[in-house]
């Protein structure tokens, strides 16, 4: 488990950033399941889910940079709870898998060309025994304004996206699972994403300027 529990690159425990974080937030607890949960909820509602501060920068794919951000996308969110969970103790690794994403906003779709949401990050902690699934990309403001139930984590039981929002309409599908990672493997991670979108690998492309909350709210990105 050593590679589990030690800090590295982007799931970077030992960032004082990051252990200031995971020490206001773990909670009064001894019990890693209840810090795990406790953890979980401050990625999920601390840092705004923002798929338009994606960049090219392998730094920003740190679990310090989202949290000093404070608006990220699924990846460095997911490295941001990994890395709490190291420094209390905690196993944890990244898993990386291709969804469908039937909810998006028409400019990120259309930015995108793709419903396909490649590479979306998810956290596993090693708790009592086995791995169990945490996804704290999504934060509570933002799954209201989609009309979408927040996800929950109990320690006990993976959190992964709902496939029907609250209309019964079909939200996310999961395509393909790439595995798990004891720390985000970047090579990969962009091979796999110019692969999907060469489009946004080119000199002048970029994502930068949007506000997924502002147009969940129809109130359009920034420009």
């Amino acid at each position: 488990m050593r590679e589990f529990l030690d800090p590295a690159r982007f799931i970077d425990s030992d960032h004082p950033a990051v252990v200031e974080f995971a020490e206001q937030n773990r909670g009064r607890s001894d019990d890693p399941g209840e810090q795990a949960v406790a953890l979980y909820y401050a990625v999920r509602d601390g840092v705004r889910y923002n798929p338009y501060v994606f960049s090219r920068d392998p730094d920003t794919l740190k679990g310090s940079h989202a949290l000093l951000s404070g608006e990220s996308y699924c990846v460095p969110k997911a490295t941001l709870l990994a890395a709490c969970a190291r420094h209390c103790g905690i196993p944890a690794r990244i898993g990386l898998a291709d969804v469908r994403n039937h909810l998006a906003t028409p400019r990120l779709l259309q930015l995108l060309r793709s419903e396909v949401f490649a590479m979306h990050g998810y956290t596993e902690l090693y708790l009592d025994g086995r791995w169990v699934k945490a996804t704290p990309a999504f934060n509570l403001d933002l799954c209201r304004l989609f009309k979408v139930a927040p996800l929950e984590f109990d320690g006990l039981s993976d959190s992964v996206f709902h496939p029907f929002n609250q209309q019964g309409e079909r939200y996310m599908e999961y395509l393909a699972d790439h595995g798990q990672f004891a720390d985000l493997p970047e090579r990969f991670f962009f091979a796999h994403l110019r692969n999907c979108y060469p489009h946004l690998f080119t000199a002048q492309a970029s994502l930068a300027g949007g506000d997924l909350h502002a147009e969940a709210r129809g109130e359009g990105g920034r420009d």
